[in-house]
């Protein structure tokens, strides 16, 4: 077995230069410095009260951080921002009061890949995702109350239903891996004639209710409901052709009765029947209970990939809801999430977002550990063809773009009707979409890739389609009288007006022709335009700012609510204007607070980008002050966010703003504990993954570092701001002696080798190196809606 950590059956594999890292239990017995299995103890079943963490010396840290941050309902939710919610980033269920059906308890089921295929009408209409419809669960008798959890660590919600006849105890789960939903239900003697009821949707763009309805667009036809041999299906035909289909079966086992969903989707053949159809009868062969266990299992192995406590009970539970949130919307195999994930409610954005709302989405993956989610890179990879065809035909043949919205295969209906196209043209007027929007989505697969040091990402998706995001820039570059380079009109995402020089694209361009010499140097390429990236770099016009720091464009000021942060990306997310220099401190702060000072139009990732530009000033209070906001202001019961509709980029991004405040790893620097409030004086984090491919894992103890484990998967390069005060030892896994250098205050550079560890204590210390959750600063209350 290779040293450093790898977890097996039997225990966690983990090592420390002079007392072993231990995940959970009390500290191993043995010579410092041999690697050797530690057991984890699991805590015994059932959650911790709701009020308080409670943790013992042989508790599964993972178990006793998930168990707390379940969701519980004592009350009825009636709205889909105060459910529950179930999914596995393609088939998705919100559970809460029917308001159509009194009395009775609804099942939304949505599905991902179920949308419209008529491109006339665009990605809003004609190419937008489609409601399905959803269940009910009637009971027999009027209910009375409800208590209700969502238990994060098996992705399962169970509980009780109690009327005024009897009790309903119910457990549900979307599984992981079969796309199938199941509810068992246990109903006591007089509640035995509870049903359920399929209600299909009209199938036409939930878009309709909230803005005009372009001319020829109607609903397709409605679903038509089939017997077969004890299973029945939903079909519903598509305008376009092909055909997306519910189907389902309800099974006994002695009290127990238990329903099978599941949907499938087919264009343009009508196949989905036949798949709906097999894949229930193949489930529904299985009890609920061996459904489960495969089905946990996934999950269970998922959340042991990186671990965070931190003393304020409130949010980290809700760091834990995001973990178990992204996971049931996101997969890498799965259609990239759409505004409201893979649950589809009443919305005017039924499609997916690319000016901000991606992005902001799939942040919290890198740092979490959890690139098996990342959708971005792989379906931009995939449909890389079709973002050439985004564009105005004169540009097709060597540029490439993304518009505002497209659908799964990163369609927008505009650009493949009549000639059209759904990029803006630099120059145009009246305002068009934006043109950097591929460019920024580019930079999440390059995060993507400075987290693993992967180069086939860098080869094969990074490099081939910046450059041509960054060459559509250069048709329109043009110098100016002062010399330096200048882009015409283009539109900062909704502003509302054209800017030249507009920051969002001057910003995006200089990151693209810097990051694509990088990855030339690094892939070994001798790109013939690479000298015309190094003539922007030295050319291009400095951003537009003025007294109140940076400004939309050249002579737009910022100078209303707005909830974007696009003018700013220099400063977040892309650190290339950066608090570490001087010289541009005044001007971070005063746009900072220029931005955040009007109120009117501020929502909810106005509060998560401050927090992160808080983060990177340095300032741990500021960003807990932004990040309050947002939970006072913002953030619904069950950790849902709306904006006229249901937007899942805002909490995820406050997760991400967490990771900020932890560990920031850009410009070649891992940064530890970089922006935490005087109040979070205990903290731990295991396996936090960085730039350069490490795991980090470190603890705060009585407001110090204690100590700093950093495992290197690639061998790059290894510097480290650790924030432990005075002097530091460093040793490797088998606690020997490492060089370091020191780079600075506070920062030290270590030759750390593929798959070795460092590990920085203070000099002489001997710190206990257990992974386990922080005692809470104070007693908080669970996210949903408990009694009180």
């Amino acid at each position: 077995m290779p040293s450093g950590s790898a977890r097996g059956t039997g225990g966690t594999y983990v090592t420390a230069p002079t007392r072993r890292t231990v995940v959970g239990g009390a500290m191993a017995a043995g010579t410092i410095g041999l690697t050797a299995p530690v057991t984890v103890a699991h805590a015994a079943s059932g959650a911790a009260p709701d009020t308080a963490r409670q943790t013992s010396s042989d508790a599964d840290p993972w178990t006793t951080v998930l168990d707390d941050a379940d969701m519980v309902w004592q009350k009825m939710p009636t709205t889909w921002y105060e459910g529950p919610y179930l999914g596995n980033a393609r088939l998705g269920s919100g559970i809460y009061a029917d308001p159509d059906t009194p009395g009775a308890v609804r099942f939304n089921i949505q599905h991902t890949e179920v949308q419209d295929h008529r491109p006339e009408f665009g990605s809003l209409f004609g190419l937008a995702r489609l409601p399905i419809g959803h269940f009910t669960l009637e009971p027999a008798g009027t209910i009375k109350a409800v208590d209700w959890r969502l238990r994060l660590r098996d992705a399962e919600l169970t509980g009780t239903i109690t009327t005024d006849r009897g009790t309903l105890t119910l457990r549900a789960l979307v599984h992981n891996s079969r796309s199938v939903m199941a509810v068992e239900v246990t109903p006591t003697p007089g509640e035995t004639g509870f049903r359920w009821v399929f209600h299909p949707a009209e199938a036409i763009s939930p878009r309709v209710a909230f803005k005009p309805v372009p001319d020829g667009y109607t609903g397709n036809p409605p679903a038509t409901v089939e017997d077969h041999h004890g299973m029945r299906a939903a079909v519903q035909p598509l305008l376009a052709g092909g055909q997306h289909v519910t189907a389902w079966r309800e099974r006994t086992r002695s009290r127990r009765r238990t329903l099978y969903v599941t949907v499938a989707h087919s264009h343009p053949r009508t196949t989905a029947r036949d798949r709906a159809l097999k894949a229930v009868r193949a489930a529904s062969a299985l009890p609920y209970g061996a459904l489960a266990a495969t089905h946990r299992t996934w999950w269970h192995a998922y959340y042991r990939k990186s671990f965070l406590s931190l003393p304020d009970a409130r949010l980290q539970r809700f760091y834990w809801i995001q973990l178990y949130k992204v996971a049931s919307a996101a997969r890498a195999d799965a259609p990239v999430m759409a505004t409201c994930g893979p649950w589809l409610e009443p919305t005017p954005w039924p499609a997916t977002w690319w000016n901000l709302n991606v992005q902001l989405e799939y942040w919290l993956i890198h740092g979490s550990n959890h690139l098996e989610l990342d959708a971005v890179t792989r379906a931009l990879g995939e449909f890389r063809e079709n973002l050439s065809n985004q564009l105005h035909a004169p540009y097709r043949k060597d540029s490439a773009g993304i518009p505002r919205t497209t659908d799964m295969r990163l369609v927008n209906g505009a650009s493949v009707t009549n000639g059209g196209f759904a990029v803006g043209i630099p120059g145009q007027d009246p305002p068009t979409p934006e043109v950097g929007n591929l460019t920024w989505a580019l930079h999440n697969v390059w995060l993507s890739y400075r987290h693993t040091m992967d180069t086939a990402i860098l080869r094969d998706v990074v490099f081939p389609l910046l450059r041509k995001a960054v060459a559509y820039y250069l048709h329109f570059l043009t110098p100016g009288s002062d010399g330096k380079l200048h882009l015409p009109a283009t539109f900062s995402p909704e502003y509302g007006v054209n800017a030249p020089d507009c920051n969002y694209d001057l910003m995006l361009l200089r990151w693209g022709c810097a990051t694509l010499l990088d990855s030339a140097k690094i892939l070994g390429v001798d790109d013939p335009s690479a000298p015309r990236w190094r003539e922007v770099l030295t050319k291009l016009t400095p951003y537009p700012v003025d007294e109140n720091g940076f400004m939309i464009g050249a002579g737009v000021p910022f100078a209303k609510s707005h909830r974007h942060y696009s003018h700013m990306l220099a400063v977040y997310p892309l650190y290339e204007v950066t608090w570490e220099d001087p010289d541009q401190r005044e001007l971070i702060e005063t746009s900072l607070n220029h931005w955040v000072g009007f109120e009117g139009a501020l929502q909810g990732y106005t509060f998560t980008g401050a927090a992160s530009m808080s983060a990177q000033m340095g300032r741990g209070e500021d960003a807990l002050k932004y990040l309050g906001e947002l939970m006072t202001r913002f953030i619904q019961p069950n950790t849902l966010y709306k904006e006229s509709g249901p937007v899942i980029e805002t909490p995820l991004s406050a997760a991400q703003s967490l990771h900020d405040m932890v560990c920031q790893s850009w410009g070649g620097v891992i940064r530890v504990f970089p922006a935490l409030p005087a109040a979070w004086r205990e903290l731990m984090v295991h396996d936090f993954r960085t730039q350069g491919a490490f795991l980090l894992s470190a603890a705060r103890e009585g407001g110090v570092t204690r100590w700093v484990r950093l495992r290197s998967e690639a061998g790059a390069p290894c510097v480290v701001r650790h924030s432990l005060p005075g002097s530091i030892e460093v040793h490797d896994e088998r606690g020997r002696r490492l060089p370091y250098e020191h780079v600075g205050a506070g920062t030290i550079r270590i030759a750390l080798g593929r798959r070795h560890e460092a590990v920085i204590t203070a000099r002489g210390d001997h710190p206990d190196m257990t992974v386990r959750p922080v005692e809470p600063n104070e007693a908080a209350p669970r996210w949903g809606l408990p009694a009180s």
